[in-house]
C-alpha cells in the first residue's frame, strides 16, 4: 500500500478541510489542557507554511504542515483521518520529512507533540528524541 501514498500540494480549498480534521483529532488535548482552539489562529498559520496532502491513490488520507528555517524542518501538523491510521502512514510520513530535510541540507528534523498524544510513541519508534518540554508539550527532535 505504501508505494500508492504520496504527497499533493494543498490548495486554497483544502483549508476547511484541514481546519475541521485538525480540530476534530486535537480538541480532546485542547480541552484536557484547557486551551482555546481559534480557528483564525490555525488560518493564518495554514497561510504560511508548507501544506501537503496526504494521499493514497485519489484518496485523502490526511495532511502534514511544514515549516523551515536554516537548521532545521519542522513539521507543525500531521493529521491523519481516521482511516488512515494504522496502516504505517505515519512512519512513512515522517521518514519522508526526513529524506526532505537531508535533501535540503537541513541537520534536524523537529516537531512539538502533546505530552498526553499516543503519536509521540511513533516519534520515538522513529528515532526522535524529548529535547524539551513545557505544560503541554513535548517538543521533539532528529538529526538528519
Amino acid at each position: 500500500m505504501s508505494g500508492r501514498w504520496r504527497f499533493r500540494p494543498a490548495l486554497d480549498e483544502d483549508l476547511a478541510f484541514a481546519r475541521q480534521l485538525t480540530r476534530q483529532n486535537m480538541m480532546v488535548y485542547y480541552c484536557e489542557y484547557g486551551l482555546l482552539w481559534q480557528e483564525e489562529a490555525f488560518d493564518v498559520a495554514w497561510a504560511g507554511r508548507q501544506n501537503e496532502l496526504l494521499c493514497d491513490g485519489e484518496q485523502v488520507l490526511g495532511f502534514v504542515s511544514f515549516s523551515r528555517d536554516a537548521r532545521s524542518l519542522y513539521i507543525r501538523e500531521l493529521q491523519l483521518v481516521e482511516s488512515g491510521r494504522g496502516q504505517g502512514l505515519g512512519s512513512w510520513l515522517i521518514g519522508q520529512a526526513r529524506d526532505i530535510a537531508f535533501r535540503e541540507g537541513r541537520r534536524e528534523l523537529r516537531l512539538t507533540v502533546f505530552k498526553s498524544n499516543p503519536a509521540q510513541r511513533l516519534y520515538l519508534r522513529q528515532g526522535l528524541a524529548v529535547v524539551g518540554e513545557d505544560e503541554c508539550f513535548l517538543r521533539m527532535s532528529l538529526t538528519v
